[in-house]
């Protein structure tokens, strides 16, 4: 457990947010339906309406989408001082030695280091195709969840049901994801930018205390 305590501790905060969440969003929702003189329901049925999913699946989106970019972006971007970067003129993918793949993969290395072809490619790529992967589905779930909601909404108001692709162009649905994109951006932005001139120490996100503001990629 002690080797894998920082996992276990995030998933467990994880899962009691969500448990947090799933309660919270239960006692609003029945709230709404008795204000709408409709008959409260189960929490089992509220767990799997589209009215919890969606307000899942667009955080889940915003944030894997947050790591895809900043994956993608650090791999030839850079930012003097901070530790979330790589050091200037080292841009790019790496050199296969740098990279500890091919002839020189080391006896411990991971099996598809050591080969070629399409096995070494999808592995040397996978961190980034898995977290888009998960965006991609996150952010599909969000928008046939959230249409189902807004539909429902348009009901109640004696409105007319729109389809997805009308719900995706609409100002609701833009409204939802744009509000996290920009927190999450905000969030990744002022990390890289005040690592450069503020130190924890004891953490890896951030350089050794007495390390000068404009070294980068270390930790401490």
């Amino acid at each position: 457990m002690r080797k894998h305590a920082l996992t276990l501790a995030f998933g467990i905060l994880f899962l009691l947010a969500l448990v947090g969440q799933s309660i919270a969003g239960y006692v609003v929702y029945n709230d709404e339906q008795q204000s709408h003189g409709e008959p409260p329901v189960a929490f089992g049925d509220f767990l799997a309406s589209s009215h919890f999913v969606v307000d899942v699946a667009e955080n889940w989106q915003s944030e894997y989408l947050q790591f895809f970019l900043f994956i993608l972006a650090t791999i030839w971007l850079v930012q003097e001082g901070s530790p979330e970067s790589k050091k200037p003129g080292e841009e790019g993918l790496g050199t296969d030695e740098e990279q500890l793949v091919h002839e020189h993969a080391r006896k411990d290395s991971p099996a598809w280091a050591k080969v070629r072809g399409w096995r070494h490619t999808l592995f040397s790529n996978s961190l980034l195709l898995t977290m888009g992967a998960i965006f991609v589905l996150s952010w599909l779930a969000q928008s046939l969840a959230g249409v189902v909601v807004f539909n429902d909404e348009q009901a109640q108001h004696g409105e007319e049901a729109i389809g997805w692709l009308e719900y995706v162009a609409s100002a609701d649905f833009w409204n939802r994801t744009l509000q996290n994109w920009q927190s999450e951006f905000l969030a990744v932005g002022s990390m890289i930018a005040l690592s450069i001139y503020l130190r924890q120490r004891g953490s890896p996100e951030s350089k050794p205390v007495g390390a000068p503001h404009g070294e980068s990629s270390i930790s401490g």
